[in-house]
């Protein structure tokens, strides 16, 4: 919906602008205009008060809802580890295991020069 009220033309607006003039006279209107710009800061300064209350007021309840989930997470029983940390390496504790599947590293033979050295 198109607010076809506040459509006007630079003629309709010197219309109104002499038709406030001739009411009421060159001594009020200075006076008028004051009075209608402090009202109109007025009216943004509640609308900002306004706004920033109810993002305050969502900030806050956001809060809360990330505390409550995490105070959720926290109480939930631990099944045990399910991956290792970061950084954790993985001991060998059963000695049955075939020491086969380890990677084996390359060993040098005494009195065979490497191919990669230079000598």
């Amino acid at each position: 919906m198109s607010l076809l009220f506040f459509d006007f033309g630079s003629g309709e607006i010197m219309l109104i602008v002499l038709a406030i003039f001739l009411i009421f006279g060159p001594d009020k209107i200075p006076g008028m205009a004051r009075s209608l710009g402090k009202f109109i800061n007025e009216v943004k300064r509640a609308s900002d008060d306004i706004k920033t209350e109810i993002n305050r007021e969502a900030d806050k309840k956001d809060r809360e809802q990330k505390l409550e989930a995490y105070k959720k997470s926290m109480q939930k029983p631990d099944d045990g580890l399910k991956s290792q940390p970061r950084g954790a390496t993985v001991v060998n504790d059963n000695p049955a295991e075939k020491k086969d599947d380890l990677p084996k590293e390359k060993v040098e033979k005494p009195g065979k020069p490497n191919e990669n050295t230079t000598q």
